[in-house]
């Protein structure tokens, strides 16, 4: 029976050769590396050039436990006294690296360049990313052959590449190269989701325009927080010369809506520091374990900020002991921050919460009191056109009736109040709106609080 990536293969390929006159023959200006091995010279352009065609038809064919090994034995019979590197991991992005001109690459024409496509959005740019294929690479003026053959193993779909250079050190360092270039993030927000990291420039750009300027927090909490962090990454030198673990565990606590994700967002912006943001550990087929030591081993490429949402709902019974190994085990985790949050900090175990050194430093986000709602009120009117401005007097009635409100029910009401006084032909004044929405809003909070929690 075939497999699925064959079929694709073929299907593919059979397209193709409908629609080319002459698909074996290469480009004009595009010139196929044929080696001729020792000892075959009689008939050696012949055979390596038959093998070559179709080398991955042929590999995936075999069973999937067969292929790498079948593919290894036949380049190694191909390319004798050459070294071949092979391996398989999603960092040995070839082709982030040749869209960033690190190399240049030919597709070999006497094998099938299979190539998906993937659709990114309204208004982006197509991304190809090459599935099975035999290439031509140019690296610092070395001559490498690189395939690239992709097929399913438990389930899981992977693309395993190997590296043909003349010596070993060459396929090494273009192995480094590649990897090195795909784990730094420019302008980007690396992602776990789904057993998958995936960069998100998108995430990036919103993060960007999050500042501590117009945050308002209680007291002395944002400076606190802004101090603490900024403090720890300039205090490397300082943190080893006392024999300090160099790493640091944070907690946001408290009810939704009242700082946390724009104070991640803030500091996250104005630290400037690699950030991997953990969407879930959950997957299809492999364990939340497995997830979890891939993320902290990819943390550890340090420093790293490494940012858990509602923590509450991604740890539990199951592997709460290998999270707290992660986090606090034998493996040294220098220059890695781990920023969590939580609204439920009674769902969380005592061992989380508690313990000395996992996470040494816990902020705690309160409804904001009548100074914050205040504060609050003055940096929305500050920012609002002379009509939509509340009065001084209106300012005071309205901080004084949402005694219980957090900063995202307060951002509710003003959004909701411009759209009622504009909608309604803007013949009242914005306190007498404002105040008449409060009450709205109360209501609705009584109601959600009155409901069952899911």
């Amino acid at each position: 029976s075939w497999t699925s990536t064959t079929i694709a293969t073929c299907v593919t390929r059979s397209l193709a050769n409908v629609r080319a006159a002459n698909p074996l023959q290469p480009q004009k200006g595009i010139s196929t590396v044929i080696r001729v091995m020792p000892g075959k010279q009689k008939h050696g352009i012949k055979n390596i050039s038959m093998s070559i065609e179709n080398f991955i038809r042929d590999a995936l064919y075999k069973p999937n436990d067969y292929i790498a090994y079948h593919v290894g034995r036949e380049l190694a019979e191909l390319h004798p006294g050459k070294s071949i590197l092979e391996g398989r991991t999603w960092y040995f992005d070839l082709d982030a690296f040749v869209r960033a001109e690190q190399c240049s690459i030919i597709e070999q024409k006497s094998v099938f360049h299979h190539v998906k496509t993937e659709w990114m959005g309204i208004g982006k740019k197509q991304r190809e990313q090459i599935q099975n294929s035999w290439l031509n690479v140019l690296w610092k003026g070395k001559l490498l052959d690189v395939i690239l053959i992709s097929w399913a193993e438990s389930c899981y779909r992977g693309r395993h590449h190997w590296i043909i250079a003349d010596d070993k050190k060459v396929a090494e360092d273009f192995f480094d190269a590649v990897c090195e270039w795909s784990c730094e993030v420019r302008g980007e927000i690396l992602v776990y989701h789904n057993g998958c990291f995936e960069k998100n420039k998108d995430l990036f750009d919103s993060i960007k325009g999050a500042t501590f300027d117009n945050l308002v927090l209680q007291g002395s909490l944002k400076h606190d927080i802004q101090n603490d962090f900024a403090q720890f990454f300039d205090s490397r030198e300082i943190y080893e010369r006392y024999g300090i673990p160099w790493k640091r565990g944070a907690i946001f606590i408290g009810p939704p809506g009242n700082g946390k994700t724009h104070t991640l967002k803030a500091l996250i912006n104005q630290l400037g520091k690699p950030c991997l943001y953990v969407r879930s550990f959950k997957s299809e087929h492999e364990t939340e374990q497995e997830h979890m030591a891939e993320v902290f081993e990819r943390a550890r490429m340090a420093p790293c900020i490494v940012v858990l949402e509602d923590l509450d709902s991604m740890i539990d019974n199951s592997n709460r002991s290998f999270f707290l190994n992660e986090l606090d085990g034998f493996q040294a985790n220098t220059g890695v921050v781990v920023l969590a949050t939580t609204n439920h900090p009674d769902k969380l175990d005592a061992s989380i919460l508690e313990r000395p050194s996992r996470f040494d430093r816990k902020y705690h986000f309160h409804l904001p009191a009548q100074a914050e709602r205040l504060a609050y009120l003055n940096n929305w009117n500050g920012n609002l056109q002379a009509e939509l401005r509340v009065s001084e007097k209106g300012a005071a009635q309205v901080v004084s009736t949402t005694e219980g409100f957090s900063f995202a029910y307060l951002k509710e009401l003003f959004v909701a109040s411009m759209v009622h006084w504009m909608s309604d032909g803007r013949s009242k004044s914005m306190d007498d709106v404002l105040l008449a929405q409060t009450e709205l809003l109360r209501q609705q909070m009584k109601i959600k609080a009155e409901e069952p929690e899911r």
